[in-house]
């Protein structure tokens, strides 16, 4: 079963792109964020037509995720994470497909920072944590995928000393990532590509993309029922290229079928 997630840059203006790349790849579930996207302007019957299911979350003008199926339905499990009933963004839908458990998410940028906008991104990725944990612990397979918004390592962007003022790679993002891997989570594509620089978003300045100035911001976190069915992954880092494309590439992984679906 193939995986994807991709931060589309605004569904309907990357509609072309995305209805292209489905064709082209065909996963079989996708994850995307930042729809910039109402819920009544999703544009569902293009994609019900390139014959996928959809389930989305939307919002004006910003943020927005959805979840994408051509293997089954998609049952709905919560569409906001758990913590702060205040908080309206669209950023999180969390879907039982084939078997697996999905929470699609995208993460606060967190620019400026410091500022509000840093304590945001701080405080959902602790209500994450504490969403992720209890997820663990119902021992089923479990995907978090999206956009996190976080640069793990120096290994995952081309220049770390041109992101040390950014707040995706300020050192308490970087911790906080990693405190969530640390409770038994499989980060997919540093485990295929331990020693590579992989990257999935190429900034649209400073001709970023054709020199490869990028960093890896997109991840696949795998629960230890799917870490052993993980069979590849990669980038379609070609998308990046395309007219009109988005500042992120599609990410995808490759898990095995078992042998009996569990709900």
């Amino acid at each position: 079963m193939k995986i994807a997630t991709y931060n589309v840059n605004g569904v309907n203006g990357r509609l072309p792109v995305l209805l292209r790349w489905l064709e082209e790849t065909k996963p079989d579930i996708v994850c995307l964020q930042e729809l910039k996207s109402p819920y009544e302007k999703f544009p569902f019957n293009a994609i019900k037509n390139a014959g996928y299911l959809a389930l989305w979350h939307g919002q004006k003008s910003w943020n927005g995720v959805a979840i994408l199926s051509r293997v089954g339905e998609i049952h709905e499990v919560r569409r906001a994470l758990p913590g702060d009933p205040e908080d309206l963004h669209s950023r999180y839908l969390e879907a039982e497909v084939n078997g697996v458990i999905i929470g699609c998410l995208y993460l606060p940028n967190g620019n400026p920072a410091p500022g509000p906008k840093f304590d945001y991104k701080l405080k959902w990725f602790k209500r994450l944590t504490a969403h992720a944990r209890k997820l663990l612990a119902l021992e089923v397979p479990v995907i978090l995928v999206g956009d996190f918004n976080a640069i793990p390592t120096e290994m995952d962007c081309h220049k770390p000393e041109s992101w040390v003022k950014d707040a995706l790679f300020f050192p308490e993002t970087r911790a906080a990532y990693k405190n969530l891997v640390a409770q038994g989570w499989t980060d997919a594509i540093r485990k295929l590509y331990p020693k590579e620089k992989i990257f999935t978003f190429w900034d649209y300045f400073r001709n970023a993309f054709a020199r490869d100035a990028g960093i890896r911001i997109d991840h696949f976190l795998l629960s230890p029922q799917l870490k052993k069915r993980l069979q590849g992954g990669g980038v379609d880092k070609y998308v990046r290229g395309w007219e009109k494309t988005s500042d992120h590439a599609p990410v995808w992984i490759e898990i095995k079928e078992p042998s009996q679906k569990r709900r």
